[in-house]
Formats: C-alpha cells, sequence, structure tokens
C-alpha cells in the first residue's frame, strides 16, 4: 500500500515503518556521534518504550551503554490494509538495529498496568537477564484498569477551580485562538492521579523487588514536566499536575524500598517537546512553537534522544545527578533559563495568527509532529508500495 499521513485533531492515524525505521536510526546516529556513555547501565527495562521520550531511553542505553534492554507497550499492529501505530513500527526498527550490533532486545506488547503483563515480563528478567539495574517508567496513557479492582480510570487536562482562557494554537491550520477549558471535579482529578500518578510506578517496583530482580545499585526513574507559568493552569496547577505531584510521593516511597539496595528513584523533569502525549494539551503546542523558534536561534534545541543522552550520559552515570531544591532531575534546565522565558513571555503577549509564523517555529512543530509517525524524513520512498503488516523480530520469533 501507498502510506500517506492521515491527520485527525491531534493525532496522525497512520504512520510509515520505512519512515519510523529511519527516525530511529536518526536517533541511535545522535547517540554514537557523542562516544559510549562510561559507566552507564546494563541491563534496562523502559516501561512505555514505544515512543518519545521512553523509546529514546531505550536507544540512548542500548547504543551508547551497550545495554540488553527489555521493553514494555501497548501498539497496534498492522495488516494488508491498514498500518500499525509509529511505536510498533519503531520498535520493530529499534530491534533490528539493536540485533545487528549484537545487542539483546526483547519487547512486550500489552497492557503494561495489568498484574500478567508484570508477571511475564519478570519472567523474562529471570531468565535471560537475571536482574536489571535500570529502570524506565514512561507510560502516557488516557485511561488505566485498576488490576486488583477493574475499575477503569480515565484521565483528564482540566484546570481546577475556575475555568480557563488563553492563547492556543490550531496545529491543523496554524491559526492562534483563543481557548477555555471548564475546570475539573473531584472525581475527574482523583482518576488522573490513578492514572499519570505514581501508583503504577509503584506497583511495577514492589513486583520487581519482591520477584529479586533489581540488581544492586538499580536506579528508577520516571518523567514529568513543569513548565512556565503560562501554562500552569492547564498542567502544573491543573489534574495533570495534581498527578505529576503523586509521582514525586511515589518517587520518595521508592527511594526508602530501593535503599536496602543502595538504589535511588528519580524524577527527571525534561523539556517541552512534540510528542504524541504533548499534543493533546490544550496551550501547550503554542508554547512549544514559540520555544522551538527561541531555542534554534540560540543553538539549545534538542530533541529526545539529545535529552535522554544527556540525561544519562551527565547526570545518572557520572556522579553528578545535579537534583534541584526538591530532589528531581532538571533537564529542562535550558529551557527554563531566565534568558529563554523572558523572550517566550514577550511574544506570547505579542503572538497572533499573523505575526506567528515570524515569531513562532510552525514548520518546526509540524515537522516535529509529522515524523513522530514516519513522515517527512530523508532517504524515504513515501511513493512506494509499502508492506504495513511487518512485525517485531521478538514478538514473531
Amino acid at each position: 500500500m501507498i502510506i500517506a499521513p492521515k491527520i485527525r485533531g491531534f493525532i496522525c492515524t497512520t504512520a510509515h515503518p520505512d519512515g519510523c525505521a529511519q527516525h530511529v536510526a536518526e536517533q541511535i546516529a545522535v547517540v554514537k556521534s557523542r562516544g559510549p556513555i562510561e559507566n552507564g547501565p546494563k541491563r534496562v527495562l523502559v516501561i512505555g518504550s514505544s515512543t518519545g521520550y521512553g523509546l529514546s531511553s531505550r536507544i540512548a542505553a542500548a547504543f551508547g551503554a551497550n545495554a540488553s534492554t527489555i521493553g514494555v507497550f501497548f501498539e497496534r499492529p498492522g495488516s494488508a490494509d491498514s498500518t500499525a501505530t509509529a511505536g510498533f513500527y519503531n520498535t520493530r526498527a529499534f530491534e533490528i538495529q539493536a540485533k545487528a550490533a549484537g545487542l539483546y532486545a526483547r519487547s512486550f506488547n500489552g497492557d503494561a498496568f495489568s498484574d500478567a503483563v508484570k508477571s511475564e515480563v519478570i519472567e523474562a528478567i529471570k531468565a535471560d537477564l537475571g536482574q536489571v539495574d535500570l529502570v524506565i517508567y514512561s507510560l502516557a496513557s488516557p485511561r488505566r484498569t485498576d488490576p486488583k479492582t477493574g475499575e477503569v480510570y480515565k484521565s483528564v487536562l482540566k484546570p481546577i477551580g475556575q475555568s480557563y482562557t488563553n492563547k492556543n494554537l490550531n496545529t491543523s491550520t496554524g491559526v492562534v485562538n483563543e481557548v477555555t477549558i471548564e475546570p475539573a471535579d473531584q472525581d475527574e482529578i482523583q482518576q488522573t492521579i490513578h492514572v499519570m500518578g505514581g501508583e503504577d510506578w509503584e506497583l511495577w517496583t514492589d513486583a520487581l523487588l519482591e520477584a529479586g530482580v533489581l540488581a544492586h545499585g538499580v536506579q528508577s526513574v520516571a518523567y514529568s514536566y513543569i513548565g512556565p507559568s503560562m501554562t500552569w493552569p492547564i498542567y502544573k496547577n491543573g489534574t495533570i499536575g495534581c498527578a505529576k505531584e503523586d509521582l514525586e510521593r511515589a518517587q520518595r516511597s521508592l527511594d526508602a524500598k530501593l535503599a536496602p539496595l543502595a538504589g535511588k528513584a528519580w524524577v527527571s523533569v525534561n523539556k517541552a517537546l512534540v510528542t504524541q502525549a504533548s499534543s493533546a494539551i490544550p496551550v501547550v503546542p503554542l508554547y512549544i512553537s514559540l520555544l522551538y523558534k527561541v531555542m534554534k536561534d540560540e543553538g539549545t534545541h534538542e530533541d529526545t534522544i539529545e535529552q535522554m543522552d544527556r540525561l544519562f550520559r551527565d547526570r545518572l552515570y557520572n556522579g553528578n545527578p545535579q537534583p534541584d531544591e526538591a530532589g528531581r532531575i532538571r533537564v529542562d534546565d535550558w529551557e527554563m533559563t531566565p534568558e529563554v522565558q523572558q523572550i517566550i513571555a514577550e511574544r506570547w503577549a505579542a503572538v497572533n495568527t499573523e505575526n506567528f509564523k515570524d515569531i513562532g517555529d510552525f514548520e518546526g512543530y509540524q515537522s516535529s509532529f509529522l515524523r513522530l509517525f514516519g513522515f517527512g524524513l530523508a532517504g524515504v520512498d513515501y511513493s512506494a508500495d509499502t508492506d504495513a503488516s511487518v512485525g517485531i523480530p521478538s514478538l514473531t520469533a
């Protein structure tokens, strides 16, 4: 089939296997160009490994530290007449590259919130690796089924206390408009915490500890975002912010649980980037477009792979994690410099549809979005007949 992007709102409903493979290859090249990650992890579990920061974490560990990796995700395979999700093709490409490099890579496609998948993964660790020395928790999901009660929780992206109105970007048209979002009720807040907070990170860690598959000195990292004050009503002070506070609660709890292994739990606050998750948050795409313009002009722009390579290379494995006053690792530090934020604040006040293309990076935003799904990459023949039903080696062997 000939595969083209089909965009509906903030989602692309198609993905290109060759384009996703090229995107993965480019990320691998970035890591290799920086040389080996000294004293890096050797046996890594990535929960939420198929896109965004999770995928880049797996790539950085494998191709920067020669680590064996196990990845967990929930993705749709392709068929003769429909494409797989991008994360499925990303994982296929990663496994092929890992095998060519002589690296162990095994993947699990299923509900990472479930007890069954946790058990499967633990058995694989026991059989193949013995233990893991790094756990990355990078799940982003709109819903979660509680493995104990069967209750389905659904997350919402809403402010708390009062409605919120601010500038917004129509990512299909480039029109700068306004959006008003009504506040969440208490049940929506609690459900969002159940989905996006630290509860499942704790359940994973408890299961891994009980099974004895966490190595001495293990590190466990979950990802978060804080951002500038202009986004706080919908992010930091909204429902998702409550979930991120719960993630930090879990980090403190896990720190104590990992202490007997001389282990450490971290929350890493990462930069705002175009990901499948961030594209869904109102207001944030406009901020990202302005941010890209400023940081590219300054030469400090990073994508997910540069962020994760820096996290591993300069924070987790060099003996100098540089935690902030709350104990979080901050690789959003270049984004949050006063100089960058001052420029963005001035442009935020001034931005409208007419001047947006001059003071923002709409082209960069759109390009980054399409690349998530394997489109717009150099060296890929998008006019060629392409097999959408290709499989992931470790799932088809």
